[in-house]
């Protein structure tokens, strides 16, 4: 059985490998990364080249998605408490960096010019909708970060990193709920049966919304909106979690879903990884995984970057 730390690496990495296999196929058609590579390639290990690359995107580039979750990570552990403005600020210079890729809401916000604690919520105030999944994405170390701190703790740190970009507070509690799962894994318990309890910590106005997507029978195909809103977004990664095995079939799942694919694998990533532990990862995902951060010099971080990441954050 996997250890603590080995969980929360593999929270970590497994979102971001989650990440950088679905940004090539993404807004892309259902089932199209299985076509490319099917499950008999896959036991091959090296043959089967999966970090391929594409859309933009080099062999094992981590996109968006990660990028700003090491821009929370390190702001936890530099800053040795959550800094909103600390980690708004590095958002901030990212974004003014050209990054190759950046969420329409979250460069809007961004780029409004609005202290830390306005920004996001003038911008729901004037678009009335801002519930992307754009604070899920970036949530996997701050999840590891806050889990040794309790279900409470850990999701009311996600609601406030959540509130920095997304006004919507239907954003806020999805990244809750994924905050409040990862917690739940790392303990070496199983995230699904933990689902009844923690969606009685959801702000009862849409606690409705998120039992429909976190139901055992709920499928992507009954979704409702675009999986780039938060809600089917953590609805797909839960069911992939559900109805696989290990990890590399849960991001399997997820990116075969199509559309946003970095992003709903990066969830499902961040769950699998940290329910599997680090191990169950293929290593030929990992080798050519790197993470460049527009903005900041001493980039990209590598594999072995990301790990002491999160060693660092579970141990924070």
């Amino acid at each position: 059985m996997a250890t603590w730390e080995q969980r929360a690496v593999g929270a970590v990495v497994g979102a971001a490998v989650g990440d950088a296999l679905g940004g090539p196929f993404e807004f892309g058609p259902a089932g199209a990364f299985s076509a490319r590579f099917p499950e008999r390639a896959a036991s091959r290990g090296a043959d089967a080249d999966e970090m391929c690359g594409g859309g933009g995107w080099d062999p094992g580039e981590a996109t968006d998605d990660t990028q700003m979750a090491v821009l929370v990570g390190e702001s936890l552990v530099e800053r040795g408490e959550l800094d909103a403005s600390d980690i708004f600020d590095r958002f901030r210079r990212w974004a003014r960096a050209d990054p190759k890729d950046i969420g329409v809401q979250t460069e809007t916000v961004l780029g409004s010019g609005l202290p830390w604690d306005a920004a996001a919520a003038e911008h729901f105030r004037t678009n009335m909708w801002a519930a992307g999944n754009g604070s899920l994405m970036r949530a996997s170390t701050a999840a590891v970060r806050f889990a040794r701190d309790g279900r409470h703790a850990t999701m009311d740190a996600a609601r406030r990193i959540a509130a920095l970009t997304h006004g919507d507070p239907a954003a806020w509690e999805g990244t809750a709920v994924f905050h409040e799962l990862v917690r739940v894994a790392l303990h070496g318990a199983d995230p699904l049966a933990a689902l009844p309890e923690v969606l009685e910590l959801v702000h009862p106005d849409h606690r409705d919304r998120y039992a429909v997507v976190l139901a055992d029978d709920w499928h992507p195909d009954r979704a409702t909106e675009f999986n780039g809103a938060v809600w089917p977004c953590l609805g797909s990664a839960v069911w992939a979690l559900r109805t696989t095995g290990g990890y590399p079939e849960a991001v399997r799942a997820a990116i075969d879903l199509g559309g946003d694919t970095d992003t709903v694998a990066a969830v499902t990533g961040g769950l699998a990884g940290a329910r599997y532990g680090f191990a169950a990862i293929p290593p030929r995902w990992t080798a050519p995984l790197h993470v460049p951060l527009p903005g900041f010099d001493h980039r990209p971080l590598r594999l072995p970057d990301l790990i002491a990441l999160a060693r660092r954050l579970a141990t924070a």
